[in-house]
């Protein structure tokens, strides 16, 4: 059973929709909470994968979250390994910065709630995103911006706002800006927290998890396709097959 670990940052942000969907597959997640005091591991011997969840936090809240240098030396291990790594909006954004992109705070003002993601040319031949709708719907909850990708990064979806909603790094590593992960339960709660902020907007919490609620159904059928997609991935023989051009890759 391929073995994978999770980094989650602060309760209420779980691997939710997504880890039910990558155990449904056969994965053994091994979530840590270092914000509980969990011990990060130094290396990443022993897991066919690596995912990094979302979080409040920026990529550069070391004070805050004193973790991330360690998410960050995980995060080069899996790149220099070509191990299966899969980065959720924080973790998208630190994928992005350690490979060499930039951050920065959004600078069109956060993306909150159900949008529709366009797929870019990027994904026709991507192994996870090639079999996307053309226009896919997601959660997003987000105030940085994936504003500079990566050094040959392969940019895959993007918004309107934000043209760089997911990428990929090499052959084995996917940054994501929205959240595949969450539901309309999941939204209620962070929306609720967020009634201020919302206002602004012009939108209520009611309003924003019931625009999710209606896409449920949309949301569980292209975002399970991912995960099992990226399930297959962790086992070595099917990243080989993923890059069939390329032939057989040793990421050990």
């Amino acid at each position: 059973m391929p073995r994978i670990l999770v980094i989650q940052h602060e309760d209420g942000t779980g691997p939710g929709y997504l880890g039910e969907c990558l155990s449904d597959t056969g994965l053994d997640l091994h979530v840590l909470h270092p914000y509980l005091g969990e011990e990060l591991p130094e290396s990443l011997c022993g897991y066919d994968g690596f995912i990094v969840l979302g979080g409040t936090q920026s990529p550069f809240d070391d004070k805050d979250a004193p973790w991330l240098p360690s998410v960050r030396h995980l995060i080069r291990l899996a790149l220099g390994e070509l191990l299966p790594l899969l980065g959720v909006c924080l973790g998208g954004e630190m994928l992005a910065d350690v490979a060499g992109g930039e951050v920065t705070h959004g600078s069109r003002g956060p993306e909150v709630g159900l949008r529709r993601l366009t797929k870019q040319p990027g994904a026709v031949d991507d192994p996870i995103f090639r079999d996307l709708p053309d226009e896919a719907p997601a959660v997003e909850w987000h105030w940085e911006e994936l504003h500079t990708l990566p050094p040959d990064a392969v940019s895959l979806l993007g918004t309107e706002l934000y043209p760089h909603q997911a990428f990929r790094i090499g052959d084995a590593a996917w940054g994501l800006q929205f959240h595949p992960e969450v539901l309309s339960d999941a939204v209620s709660i962070w929306a609720a927290h967020e009634r201020e902020h919302l206002a602004t907007e012009g939108r209520t919490p009611e309003d924003v998890a019931n625009e999710v609620r209606e896409a449920e159904p949309e949301l569980r059928q292209v975002w399970r396709g991912l995960a099992v997609r990226w399930a297959a991935l962790t086992r070595s023989e099917d990243l080989a097959d993923a890059y069939p051009q390329d032939g057989a890759r040793d990421r050990r």
